[in-house]
């Protein structure tokens, strides 16, 4: 198997590209806020970060097998922003290179995908859940968990929303992708559920996205990682407390 072993910059178009135009946008704004009481504040410099589509769907993509250990999906892919933070010197330097993360199936909402509701995010998942993960899902196999939040709201406007389906994950398989070059190489990782939570905590999986997408799931089927047990396993008066925590009470497989 091909392995990718670098990224390099090949050219640096950066002084010559305009601001609003690219893959990513950027709006140099100066802003003034209005207050209650008629006043208003000076202006100040707002700089934000956008892109086409702008939202994203999660597809947290997970089975449970017959001793109820629940594993999910992850895919192991280049992400040359952080891989090229070896160009600069931070505070506290990185621990690794960063040449490719682990992390949860996700794409952007598309423009034909903006129908309001929660239908347009499950069919978005089941597309990326096809092309990174080549698994065939239709729509209503996956569920809303949780609602709408910001990615990075102190530079940029993307929204993520988190759709769960049980799948078979045996028959994952690197997917074809969206067809950029970015996508070209890709792996498929299974981890047990929480041992990949435990992941996003010590930083071997860095991704925020992940990490809350995973704590989602297990509220979602009921799983209480730091027991390694579900709720429904635990004694009356214990499963009555945790399911008030928004934490489902339910064997997988049940109906939502």
């Amino acid at each position: 198997m091909r392995e990718l072993q670098a990224i390099t910059i090949v050219e640096d178009r950066t002084a010559s590209s305009r601001c609003d135009e690219g893959f990513l946008t950027l709006e140099r704004l100066r802003l003034r806020n209005e207050y209650s009481d008629g006043s208003v504040s000076e202006p100040y410099a707002c700089d934000l970060v956008s892109r086409r589509g702008i939202d994203a769907v999660v597809a947290v993509l997970y089975e449970v097998d017959g001793e109820r250990r629940p594993r999910v999906l992850l895919r192991e892919s280049p992400r040359p922003p952080v891989y090229l933070r070896r160009r600069k010197r931070f505070v506290h330097p990185d621990r690794g290179e960063y040449l490719t993360l682990k992390e949860l199936v996700a794409g952007i909402v598309e423009a034909d995908q903006d129908a309001p509701g929660d239908p347009g995010k499950q069919h978005r998942a089941a597309v990326e859940a096809h092309e990174e993960a080549g698994l065939e899902l239709p729509d209503d196999a996956f569920t809303v968990i949780g609602d709408e939040t910001f990615a990075s709201p102190g530079t940029g406007d993307e929204k993520l929303f988190f759709c769960a389906a049980e799948a078979p994950l045996a028959s994952a398989r690197q997917g074809h992708g969206d067809g950029s070059t970015m996508e070209e190489f890709g792996r498929i990782h299974l981890m047990e559920l929480g041992e990949a939570i435990t992941a996003c905590r010590t930083g071997a999986i860095p991704d925020m996205k992940t990490e809350v997408g995973l704590l989602r799931l297990a509220d979602h089927i009921g799983y209480l990682p730091q027991l390694g047990c579900f709720a429904d396993e635990l004694p009356a008066h214990l499963e009555a407390r945790v399911d008030g925590l928004g934490v489902r009470a339910r064997r997988p497989g049940s109906a939502s």
